[in-house]
């Protein structure tokens, strides 16, 4: 069994974590939402104002985030806790915004030989907004999956640090 550190090694680059990072993403959205993610025809970006992130330590360091609009976020939310989409409040959107990623990050990292055991997740934080920068302090250029949430667009991203 590889660790996560060999299976770097070997590739050079995380490229090849991509497909494993759409994969956990389409995964969770199917088993906990009840929606398939597509892929999006241009990779235009509106306005994704809700960010959910969660750290990664151990074999693995970094971040991993979601991105997507506040709409789609409310609907993640109304889908994922069974409310109707004008009930949804501000303090749910986060939690459950938190938890997708918190999911997605849980699965992704199952999915790489190695990583279950020796890779822990932090509490997700939610940002909200326009009016921030994210300056990460990985050593290689961010993993990006565009996708689209019920035709909204959203992005995972992980941002890796060794």
């Amino acid at each position: 069994m590889k660790s996560a550190n060999e299976l770097h090694a070997a590739s050079g680059s995380h490229e090849s974590w991509i497909p494993l990072l759409e994969v956990a993403a389409r995964e969770v959205f199917e088993l906990m939402l009840g929606s398939r993610l597509t892929l999006p025809e241009t990779a235009e970006e509106t306005n994704l104002n809700v960010t959910a992130m969660v750290g990664l330590a151990g074999q693995l360091c970094g971040v991993l985030s979601v991105r997507c609009e506040d709409g789609a976020a409310a609907l993640m939310t109304s889908k994922m806790l069974g409310v109707e989409l004008h009930k949804v409040g501000s303090e749910e959107m986060s939690d459950a915004l938190g938890e997708i990623c918190n999911m997605v990050a849980g699965n992704f990292k199952n999915k790489i030989s190695g990583l279950s055991e020796g890779c822990m997740l932090s509490p997700p934080t939610v940002i909200t907004g326009n009016d921030y920068s994210l300056h990460s302090q990985a050593e290689s250029p961010g993993l990006q999956v565009r996708l689209l949430f019920e035709s909204m667009p959203m992005i995972v991203s992980l941002q890796i640090q060794s």
